[in-house]
């Protein structure tokens, strides 16, 4: 444009002029103002697909992940410390937890654990055979699904805390394995502030109630082999409950000891798929 204007046209020359007058108006359209539109209005979708982009990397819901533990069990609450994450509404919640609890992995998973429950002959009173391992089943289902909505949406839904394990990555073993520990009684607030963790402490303890006062069985039977059903006692009492709600305190510590360190394992298999993956193809002689 700048060209345009310092070369001014001859003038004794009609032809030049009429040549040199419409190429101003050709060059207009590229600086024009009203071109600006034209090039910012196909970036738009690009920045709608780059905020897809950007929620499908962080997970299905926002503000959570796609990560798996060893690449199988989902791992969508567990993300890493500081990260700056708008806080999760009782929908997000919930729909979190719907999506880890009823993953695809888990119905394989609560298989194994009901033939390994089978095979340890526990709660006789379900028998054995299919019926008895479809009771527990069954049971094995309920009671983690049950589980990990107490503790991961409906108490969090009501306290309004955050579910998320957010992992340290810094330290030595000893400092980030008393880290992990600590975070069954200690969480955050949805506003980022830390307070105790009323959500697994109280959440998991409603569990085991609903899971030892409802569906799994009234009586503990003990099989002899001149009674296979001796009645022994009742289930469905506090030092049961307890210690129901102990075992699964226990077990979620390991989780999140496990979520910790699952970080530098990936890297370590993700380093080691890499280098192999670089050596050169061996020639046999």
């Amino acid at each position: 444009m700048s060209a345009a204007q310092q070369t001014p046209p001859p003038a004794g020359s009609d032809s030049s002029s009429t040549q040199t007058q419409p190429q101003a108006p050709a060059q207009q359209p590229s600086t024009s103002p009203r071109t600006t539109p034209q090039s910012g209005a196909p970036q738009q979708p690009a920045d709608k697909d780059n905020k897809k982009d950007s929620q499908s990397a962080g997970g299905k819901v926002e503000g959570t992940s796609n990560d798996r533990l060893f690449y199988t069990l989902p791992n969508f609450l567990t993300l890493q410390k500081g990260q700056q994450l708008p806080p999760l509404s009782a929908k997000d919640k919930f729909k979190v937890v719907a999506l880890g609890t009823f993953d695809y992995v888990q119905y394989p998973w609560w298989g194994l654990v009901s033939a390994i429950s089978q095979a340890d002959n526990s709660e006789p009173a379900y028998g054995q055979g299919w019926l008895g391992y479809a009771k527990r089943y069954g049971t094995t289902a309920a009671d983690s699904s049950i589980e990990n909505f107490m503790v991961g949406a409906v108490f969090p839904s009501i306290l309004h805390q955050d579910p998320r394990f957010y992992y340290l990555e810094q330290g030595g073993t000893v400092r980030r394995t008393g880290y992990a520990i600590s975070r069954i009684f200690v969480s955050r607030s949805d506003s980022g502030k830390a307070e105790f963790n009323f959500s697994e402490i109280f959440g998991s303890a409603t569990a085991a109630a609903i899971s030892t006062y409802s569906y799994h069985p009234k009586s503990t039977y003990l099989s002899t082999p001149t009674n296979p059903h001796l009645f022994v006692g009742s289930d469905r009492t506090l030092t049961n409950t307890v210690s129901v709600w102990g075992t699964q305190v226990a077990l979620d510590t390991i989780t999140l000891v496990i979520k910790e360190f699952w970080p530098d394992v990936h890297r370590r298999m993700v380093k080691k798929h890499r280098a192999e993956a670089a050596m050169p193809p061996s020639t046999s002689p």
